[in-house]
């Protein structure tokens, strides 16, 4: 077929009818084609490791094995939840953290740069047919830029820096279409707490994959925000076919993408779990209900709920599409008395581009209190958690009981467009509103 033209010989073999997650499986796996449910040995691309699960727990097995890592160049660690050090604990682990880093000489470490799945983006890390593994559920980010990258635990990860390989079962995959443009302040984390009610968030042993016009006009940083959140839908991990947006995000980045990175695309008659349809110009903004994303439903069904305070943050949230987001609201107007917004940039890139286009002073004379690049307190960790009883409302992919601070805490999600005016009418408000008025405008 002429699509297998010029193909290596394992994908010139393997035949049609399967979607791009296998070929990338059956290519880490030295197999010619792999079917669902069938357990494989893949040999690792990339591996990333954080602070908060990475090292720490990871060192100590290496010293009681008596082994050391499998490759120094194929690990990327990134210190992201514990920065800045906010007590000795904190302290100790990121040193921990630094020392892992000297002894086995790995040669990219971002110390306080980021959060490490923005940091993989931003210097052109993860590329189409890559197969990564990283220590936090929300490594599915990676699969925007056509690669399979999915989360795994401390004790796998060990096994991954020791040996360069992990076992798995082939998933199943779920196709999510999506056509049309979205309306003003509509944004991809509508998309993904609307999907989070439909398709629930129970998808075990299936990856879900992005695709449909709308997602072929979005930019990179938005279709980070669909395979981010397919951590939340429960699937393996989720995935974007590579395009040409694809190909110059990795360019701009400072790398060069492969020769045949466009081959890695989902055939025509792949076998799908299941394919949904869903149309983008009838999307209104969402909010999320605590204490599960599941529990969304468009925004004006929570109208009049008061917030103390508004956060944007986390590798989902506050990129830097997001923060001018957030500004396209905030221009011209002023945070409510006696509800604070909190601003905590994805990375230290982020914050040097929102500073030099005007964004961040935006969101500072807006009245924002701008929060340290990290984690933070979307992990209930640093600055900005939450005390008993408050009412938040959070860029961040997740709402659990207890997860941004006290457990009597109530967090509700909604995109930077809907936080920001959130924080402007002191309760949960419809973006369209205010984007519909000067003095601010939709960016989009």
């Amino acid at each position: 077929m002429s699509r297998n033209d010029g193909a290596p010989n394992w994908l010139r073999r393997m035949p049609t009818g399967y979607h791009i997650a296998q070929k990338i499986i059956a290519r880490a796996a030295g197999r010619d084609a792999v079917m669902p449910g069938e357990i494989v040995t893949c040999s690792v691309d990339l591996a990333l490791l954080l602070d908060s699960g990475g090292p720490r727990r990871i060192w100590p097995r290496l010293i009681e094995l008596g082994v050391g890592v499998w490759d120094p160049d194929k690990i990327v660690v990134v210190t992201d939840h514990f920065t800045p050090a906010v007590d000795a604990e904190s302290a100790a682990i990121l040193k921990l953290t630094r020392d892992f880093v000297r002894e086995f000489a790995i040669p990219r470490f971002f110390d306080m740069q980021g959060i490490g799945h923005v940091v993989l983006a931003e210097n052109g890390l993860v590329q189409p047919g890559m197969f990564a593994c990283g220590g936090d559920s929300h490594s599915s980010n990676g699969g925007a830029f056509g690669c399979y990258m999915a989360g795994f635990g401390a004790i796998e990860m060990t096994g991954v820096v020791v040996t360069g390989e992990i076992w798995l079962q082939v998933p199943r995959a779920v196709r999510v279409n999506w056509s049309g443009a979205f309306g003003a302040g509509v944004a991809a984390k509508d998309v993904m707490l609307l999907l989070c009610r439909e398709l629930g968030i129970d998808n075990a042993h299936h990856v879900i994959e992005f695709g449909g016009d709308t997602v072929a006009a979005m930019s990179m940083n938005e279709r980070t925000t669909l395979t981010n959140m397919a951590a939340e839908l429960g699937a393996e991990t989720g995935i974007v076919e590579p395009d040409e947006t694809t190909l110059a995000a990795i360019r701009a980045a400072g790398q060069e993408p492969a020769a045949d990175a466009l081959r890695w695309r989902s055939d025509a008659d792949a076998d799908y779990a299941a394919v949904h349809a869903f149309d983008a110009a009838a999307l209104a903004p969402q909010v999320a209900a605590p204490h599960s994303p599941a529990n969304s439903g468009p925004v004006d069904s929570f109208a009049d709920v008061p917030v103390d305070q508004a956060y944007i943050g986390a590798c989902v949230g506050a990129k830097l599409s997001d923060l001018r987001m957030a500004a396209a609201v905030l221009r011209g107007r002023r945070v409510a008395a006696g509800t604070r917004l909190m601003v905590a940039p994805a990375s230290q890139r982020v914050i040097r581009e929102a500073t030099a286009d005007g964004t961040l002073q935006t969101l500072v004379d807006a009245g924002a209190y701008l929060l340290p690049t990290g984690c933070g307190a979307c992990a209930a960790l640093g600055a900005g958690i939450l005390a008993e009883d408050e009412v938040c409302i959070s860029s961040t992919n997740r709402n659990f009981r207890g997860r941004m601070g006290a457990n009597s805490a109530s967090v509700y999600l909604g995109s930077p467009y809907t936080v920001a005016a959130s924080a402007v009418a002191g309760r949960i408000a419809d973006p369209r509103e205010m984007l519909s008025q000067e003095p601010g405008s939709d960016p989009a």
